[in-house]
């Protein structure tokens, strides 16, 4: 795998030649993150589409907003082992054949789903749904970090997570439209959603080219000590936890107040804002305008503070995007606004700061992480800690709000959530400069 790498490489790959690697661009990298554009999109859409269609659903089943917290914590309690799951899957099969596998099995349980006659199915089948798409976040993620080299990360996730977002946001609406043909609408929207899978798993069969771990990384090219190759030892992902900056970055998923939106945000404004359900999941549409223009516009701030200010520069930007987000959740669900127009611009705020985050974060978690424990590593902090705070958040908050109201669960959990987060990210200052020389000490001593 390493000679692989070495060839894939343009220009001269000469250990002994400084400076060479450094400008050595990975083959295919710009074909494969469109085509993994695709797979994203399926697993964003999955869960937005499930909440942005829950009125409906509710309606025809009989349902409540404890249901629907139950139902998205269901998903993400399944969802958290299967991350890993995948991952190691990939290393038996390959990552491409993983990543059509993921999609398929989710087209299987969503078309399932859109055939539920109770809340039993309904849920079994949404949940399978989720454990089978989660597999493309690590595996997409690390393909990623290989494709592209540290200065290039942020724009690279910021291109790939706007695009997500911005077909996102053409698709979420889109099938809450289904909702206002009949009472079986919600059916349509899930059975398309399935269709969506099956193309999305075809497109990868013909356009993916996995790139090889570690491929974009300087010091891997010429590298004769422990191979990118090897599969990682369970003492080393175990090892990962010992990492300072990953551990601040893993605490961070549980204060991360704003994955409560996309669950609560539609029927906060149905329930309590009187919208009807395809009115109110118009906001979908400025919310993922916003993210598309966070995470594209995110990029490349990134690559400026990298040049300027660097480290501590991403450090100071997501710590921004936490409380940014704070204040349009704040304005956007504390106060009562004539017509949907109005809403729609704060949406357009959460989303414009919430795309702010994948460009900084996903790079981040990359330069602290050996390249052959990226994808477990992006398993466990998106798949299983991410997945545990969705879960936590969803059952209690699904409670609370039948108990209070979803507006005050708003402010005390996303807002004051975010707050807090902000305040652990500051922690970042002092260790991540050091975990990032770490990681490239390690990999200059295996070249040598």
């Amino acid at each position: 795998m390493v000679e692989d790498v070495t060839t894939k490489t343009q220009g001269n790959t000469n250990p002994s030649t400084p400076g060479t690697a450094a400008e050595a661009k990975v083959p295919h990298r710009w074909r494969n993150l469109a085509t993994l554009t695709g797979v994203m999109v399926v697993d964003n859409t999955e869960a937005s589409a499930t909440n942005s269609i829950f009125p409906a659903i509710a309606s025809s089943l009989h349902l409540d907003s404890g249901h629907l917290g139950i139902m998205t914590a269901a998903g993400k309690v399944l969802s958290a082992p299967f991350g890993p799951i995948w991952v190691k899957i990939s290393d038996k099969i390959g990552r491409k054949a993983t990543l059509v596998l993921t999609g398929l099995f989710g087209a299987l349980f969503g078309a399932m789903a859109g055939f539920a006659n109770g809340w039993t199915m309904l849920l079994i089948s949404v949940a399978l749904m989720s454990a089978s798409v989660i597999g493309a976040q690590p595996i997409v993620n690390a393909v990623i970090a290989d494709s592209f080299d540290d200065k290039e990360r942020g724009k690279a996730s910021g291109i790939l997570y706007g695009s997500i977002n911005g077909l996102a946001a053409l698709v979420g609406p889109a099938l809450a439209q289904f909702t206002g043909i009949d009472s079986n609408g919600w059916r349509y929207a899930m059975w398309t959603l399935s269709g969506i899978m099956v193309v999305a798993s075809i497109i990868v069969i013909f356009a993916f080219k996995d790139p090889g771990v570690g491929a974009s990384d300087i010091q891997v090219s010429g590298a004769n000590a422990k191979s990118v190759d090897e599969k990682p030892t369970m003492k080393e992902i175990l090892g990962l936890f010992k990492i300072p900056s990953y551990t601040i970055m893993m605490i961070s998923r549980f204060l991360s107040g704003h994955l409560l939106i996309p669950i609560f945000g539609i029927q906060f404004l149905v329930l309590e804002r009187g919208f009807t359900n395809a009115t109110a999941s118009m906001v979908l549409l400025p919310f993922g305008i916003g993210a598309i223009v966070g995470n594209l516009g995110g990029g490349w701030i990134v690559k400026w503070l990298d040049v300027h200010v660097k480290h501590y520069g991403r450090i100071g930007f997501i710590q921004f995007a936490q409380l940014f987000f704070a204040l349009g959740a704040f304005l956007g669900t504390q106060f009562m606004y004539d017509g949907i127009t109005v809403y729609g611009v704060f949406w357009f705020i959460m989303g414009l700061s919430q795309g702010l985050n994948p460009p900084v974060n996903r790079p981040i978690v990359a330069s602290v992480v050996h390249p052959r424990l990226r994808g477990q590593a992006y398993a466990i902090w998106l798949t299983i800690f991410e997945t545990i705070a969705w879960a936590i958040f969803s059952v209690a908050c699904g409670q609370l709000a039948d108990f209070w109201s979803i507006q005050t669960v708003f402010l005390y959990i996303t807002v004051g959530l975010l707050v807090l987060n902000a305040i652990l990210l500051a922690g970042l200052y002092k260790t991540y400069p050091k975990d990032v020389r770490r990681v490239e000490m390690q990999l200059e001593a295996e070249r040598a």
